[in-house]
This record gives C-alpha cells, structure tokens and sequence, in this order.
C-alpha cells in the first residue's frame, strides 16, 4: 500500500513529537505505514507513505535516484546565471550537487493559501521556478537557491517518480495498492 499525503506547512514528516507540534499522525489514521523520505517541517507537498520496506528503500535511498519535483517560490527575479548554475550543480558546503531540471514556471494554479502565508517584502518581487532533483541532501533545495542568491521563501515538493499530488489537496491524501 502507498499513501500520497499533501503535507501542509508546520507539519513533522514523523508521527510523534515530545512537544506537541503537528505530525503525520494528525492526519493519516493508517497504522503500520512509514514515510518513504522526508519534508522538511516548513516545506509543503507529496509526501509517500507505505507499509512496504523494499519499497520505502527504493523510494527514499539516493542510490536509486529517483527524481524529485519541488516547486519553489524565490525572493527576487532569478537570473539565468542561477538557472544555468542550478542546472549544472551548486557547490555547497558538503560538496557539488547533481546537475538538475530547471525552469522557470508561473505560480502554479492549483496552489492553495500557506498558513501562515510567507513573508514577502513589499520592494522586492518574487519568482518561482520549478527544479527536479535526483539526490536528497538536508535542505538541498534550499541551500542550492540561497548558493545562486535567490534564496527560497516557499517550497513545495510536486512528485516523487511517478506520483504526484495533482487532485489531492493540502492535508489530504490518497491511497494506491
């Protein structure tokens, strides 16, 4: 079984927390499934659950590669240098990411309202683009658009593979045998 879970923003990608905060099992009732990778407790999207351990590897281990899909609204106007460096790999503090898809995108229709919504500074515009990763470094998209100077205010994961979170919407989910 694979649950297709469209997190919401201030949600842990874990179903306990000590300190009361938001997590998966607020929302998914389903025993005996484990999240298959994880979302940052600020970022938005797909999130995959199963009860299927070969599965969960494959999905999750960066041995396999599979592509991940973030939509991700920037401060500012991203240049085509930072395109052309997202694209080609970012050197970060632990080394040069995988070259990656990007492109620029306008703000995707069936986005729903961020609670809260972000900060945006009243002089400085915003942009979003989309980028398809194949690795899963901590904060990877994050840290390669601040290394390009277009640091993200909004990110959400679209697809993991072949599953997306069209027709699913925020703190919802699906479930696929």
């Amino acid at each position: 079984m694979i649950i297709l879970f469209n997190k919401p923003f201030d949600v842990l990608c874990q179903f306990t927390d000590e300190h009361g905060r938001r997590t998966l099992a607020d929302f998914i009732k389903q025993k005996e499934v484990y999240a298959a990778g994880r979302l940052d407790r600020d970022s938005e999207g797909l999130v995959l659950l199963t009860d299927d351990g070969k599965l969960q590897n494959k999905i999750a281990s960066p041995k396999h590669k599979m592509p991940k899909t973030y939509w991700v609204q920037l401060e500012g106007n991203i240049s085509e240098d930072a395109l052309t460096k997202l694209k080609t790999g970012v050197k970060l503090k632990d080394g040069m990411t995988r070259p990656a898809k990007a492109k620029i995108i306008s703000e995707p229709e069936q986005l729903w309202p961020r609670d809260p919504p972000i900060r945006e500074r009243r002089n400085i515009p915003t942009s979003w683009i989309e980028l398809v990763i194949s690795e899963g470094r901590n904060r990877q998209v994050r840290r390669m658009t601040a290394a390009t100077g277009f640091p993200t205010l909004r990110l959400i994961r679209y697809s993991i593979g072949e599953w997306s979170i069209d027709n699913i919407a925020n703190s919802h989910y699906t479930t696929q045998n």
